[in-house]
């Protein structure tokens, strides 16, 4: 504006100073059309759909979008038109007595009843956690766990397995597979050994790196589990498990495998219930604005933060359901894994009206959650 104003004056002066003086054979001076067309231009920016989303978002559709909640047949299409859902969360229970058929018609209908498209995530890891390929409905054998595949036969048996994985989890309507897991065990008696890779750090974090790849070429969401790093620590589910390791062994060991996976470009972390001391000697992983900021500024991870489950007794038996909900929004979440969503939506949305939970906390939860759904092609 300034520029156009000096550009109108020197016209202006141009043209009012001593015509009469003039020679009747000078150029004529300058049209405002033509000096404007010499004036830089600047282009719009276009619009940031996530942002417009947001801005018609209320704050319970904002709320609800932290939910990756377990599906409950019974209830699913009520709650996610209750509690504005993220997304679901299915177990075995859900494939049981089903068939691809069906299968496909029930989460269409949950699709179909949410205004902004669900997240639909299952563990099918292999071996001893799969959903859905101890069904013979749905494949002849189960999966193999990771272990197994790259024993038969390394990296290229774990990619067709994989593949194979994202093929059948994106036939039945599925859009995350919540894995790989990255933990890195060596205790046969440890919670997370029959799951983990089982070899050294090095492999582990190239084996890690390729299957991020290759989900996302088949446009599976990815998710790295369970930061920073079980080890050879107890199960969550049953209790606390502390983690008293030092950084230096943790950035040497357990964490190499998660740095990998997050150069891959993986979608999302989700954050055990472990203490680690190193990081936090008093707050849960999944709770502990620290291991939250170590991910974001440490790792350089700007994708989706998730919890497990916070139903499991390292959390509930300490916090309750609803203050962990609470707690694990300020920590630095964006998903929240839960079975107990009733009572902890209504926990986190009234610590957003009253404050304690600020605006900008919860929308940048809701915009990641939002730009993940982007990436898998759901908005």
């Amino acid at each position: 504006m300034k520029l156009l104003i000096f550009l109108l004056s020197l016209l202006l002066l141009t043209g009012c100073s001593d015509r009469s003086a003039a020679p009747e054979t000078e150029e004529p001076a300058e049209t405002v059309s033509e000096i404007m067309e010499t004036v830089p231009v600047t282009e719009a920016l276009p619009p940031d759909p996530i942002q417009e989303m947001l801005n018609a978002m209320s704050l319970e559709q904002r709320v609800g979008q932290l939910f990756l909640a377990r599906c409950n047949e019974e209830t699913a299409i009520e709650d996610i038109q209750t509690y504005h859902l993220g997304g679901f969360v299915l177990f075995a229970e859900d494939f049981e007595n089903e068939t691809v058929e069906t299968v496909q018609q029930k989460l269409r209908t949950y699709q179909d009843a949410s205004e902004i498209p669900i997240l639909l995530a299952v563990d099918e890891e292999g071996g001893s956690v799969t959903r859905i390929s101890r069904y013979k409905t749905f494949r002849s054998s189960r999966f193999p766990s990771l272990r197994k595949a790259y024993l038969s036969g390394g990296l290229d048996m774990v990619l067709a397995v994989e593949e194979e994985k994202c093929q059948l989890l994106h036939t039945l309507g599925l859009n995350v597979n919540l894995g790989p897991v990255c933990d890195i065990t060596t205790d046969p008696n440890a919670f997370l050994y029959d799951r983990s890779l089982g070899q050294d750090v090095m492999t582990t974090a190239d084996v890690i790196f390729c299957i991020v790849w290759k989900m996302s070429s088949q446009n599976m969401g990815s998710v790295l589990k369970h930061f920073p790093g079980y080890g050879n620590n107890s199960d969550t589910h049953t209790g606390i498990a502390v983690d008293s390791r030092s950084l230096a062994e943790l950035e040497e060991r357990d964490l190499v495998p998660f740095q990998s996976g997050i150069e891959a470009d993986c979608d999302a972390v989700l954050v055990s219930h472990t203490i680690v001391e190193a990081m936090d000697p008093e707050l849960p992983a999944s709770l502990s604005p620290a291991v939250h900021d170590y991910l974001r500024q440490e790792l350089h991870f700007e994708g989706v933060i998730l919890t497990d489950d916070l139903v499991m007794q390292a959390i509930t038996d300490r916090y309750g359901a609803g203050e962990a909900a609470v707690l694990a929004v300020l920590a630095g979440n964006d998903l929240l894994c839960s079975t107990e969503y009733t009572v902890q939506y209504e926990a986190v949305l009234d610590a957003v009206y009253r404050g304690r939970i600020d605006i900008d906390t919860l929308n940048n939860a809701v915009r990641n959650v939002l730009e993940w759904k982007m990436d898998l092609g759901l908005i």
